[in-house]
């Protein structure tokens, strides 16, 4: 096997910029070796909701001019723009740090953080007066200015028929924000993705009655685009935890959103065989519940869950508004602050079955659910620490306030094989997340 460039590109494959004829029928094609090549693997056929209608085949009808090897976070984003929408893959190499030069790089000049905490200590602002107004020369106005040159610098937009796959055990991105968007057929696996670190979170005082920092940057956000198929990643909060992070008018300096967001339309996703862990406001599926959304989100945000794990979260494991979500054999495990793991959002109908939960002592399953808005939802076959848990009947009774409503009004057909429940923590255990592709 030779390197060579194409398009610019470091290219790895075994006949060069040359056409290949490849065989994508199945899963996946055999390389010169006989192995299964994981680079060309497809959703396999009724798996999850990513496999509905033309299912989710990513980049493996790729010719050699269109597999990219990559490095560095400029090759890969170069990558992603090489060759519109042509089928694609490109092969993630070691982790790529997308904000190597530090925060301070993007810094417009003058921007100041004393400055900026200086003028907007609530003992002198207030907490009636958001900061919109501010002009462009103030310390809000150049931290917007700060903001827009990450924004612009870390955000990766994925084309439709793409697989972007990680190599070996250590490929990954850090600080990055992959951006699937209004796209169709993408497909993300084996990549350890570090949460990306808002460097200059907004200061709101009018957010709730002490005000509130927010932050931007999802680690993947998954925005009006189809058959999305996302497996054995591992997202995390890595080197920068909320645990670590100081406190400025006396609330958390928040520099984290979420970790996976599903959103504006978007339909047909599988996430699989996933890590996602310590992490705050982790999965979000519709982001809002005003009308202007609903129109858009009606009908569509169809998302299965399998085989995941999901440890040490605070909440939002998944948070869901409209969609029909399929959620089975996963397992739950939760850590300290943990807050809740479903969210029953506005018009949700959300299908949760054959989980496994593993709680603390002192934390009641009567948390696993949380209700946000009246909607139906099932909740059978579920384990709590190894024991068969009604999850509805034990929120209900403990959390009257909150009476949830049993049956979804739906039953999900798009499964592969469901484990018997009691298995879940050893598979889940052995095989999800990056690393672990086989």
């Amino acid at each position: 096997m030779r390197k060579q460039r194409c398009h610019g590109l470091v290219i790895t494959s075994l006949v060069g910029c040359t056409a290949l004829v490849l065989s994508v029928a199945g899963t996946a094609s055999a390389g010169a070796d006989g192995h299964r090549d994981t680079a060309r693997q497809v959703l396999g056929a009724n798996d999850g909701w990513g496999a509905y209608g033309t299912g989710t085949t990513g980049g493996a009808a790729a010719d050699a001019e269109h597999v990219y090897t990559v490095t560095s976070w400029a090759e890969f984003r170069a990558a992603l723009a090489d060759g519109g929408d042509a089928p694609k893959i490109i092969k993630v190499k070691g982790a790529i740090d997308a904000v190597a030069e530090g925060c301070d790089a993007f810094a417009a000049p003058g921007y100041d953080f004393d400055a900026y905490l200086e003028k907007y200590a609530p003992e002198k602002w207030g907490l009636d007066t958001d900061l919109s107004a501010e002009p462009a020369d103030s310390p809000e106005g150049l931290r917007r200015a700060s903001a827009a040159r990450q924004d612009a610098a870390i955000k990766a937009f994925v084309p439709a028929n793409t697989t972007i796959i990680g190599i070996g055990r250590n490929a990954g991105f850090k600080g990055a924000s992959l951006q699937i968007k209004g796209v169709d057929n993408v497909i993300v696996r084996n990549l350890t993705i570090e949460s990306p670190v808002d460097c200059f979170p907004q200061w709101d005082p009018t957010d709730g009655s002490t005000g509130n920092w927010n932050s931007e940057y999802d680690s993947a956000v998954v925005y009006g685009s189809t058959h999305v198929w996302l497996d054995h990643n591992t997202f995390t909060d890595g080197d920068h935890p909320d645990s670590a992070a100081p406190t400025y008018f006396g609330m958390l300096y928040q520099q984290h959103d979420g970790e996976l967001d599903i959103v504006r339309g978007a339909d047909y996703v599988t996430a699989s065989w996933n890590v996602f862990a310590d992490h705050d406001k982790t999965i979000l599926i519709g982001n809002s519940d005003s009308e202007s959304t609903a129109v858009g989100d009606r009908g569509h945000l169809k998302v299965t869950f399998h085989h995941n794990l999901f440890a040490n979260l605070i909440e939002r494991a998944p948070r869901v508004r409209f969609g029909q979500v399929d959620s089975y054999n996963n397992h739950f495990v939760a850590g300290p602050g943990y807050s809740y793991s479903f969210g029953i959002g506005k018009e949700s109908q959300l299908v949760a079955e054959h989980n496994a939960f593993t709680l603390p002592d002192g934390v009641s399953p009567a948390k696993i659910l949380k209700k946000w808005n009246e909607a139906p939802v099932t909740a059978v076959g579920n384990h709590v620490n190894g024991k068969p848990t009604d999850l509805i009947a034990v929120h209900n009774a403990e959390i009257p306030g909150e009476t949830l409503q049993s049956g979804a009004g739906w039953t999900p057909t798009l499964r592969t094989k469901v484990d018997p429940v009691r298995w879940v923590p050893r598979i889940v255990g052995d095989r999800a997340g990056a690393g672990r592709l086989r």
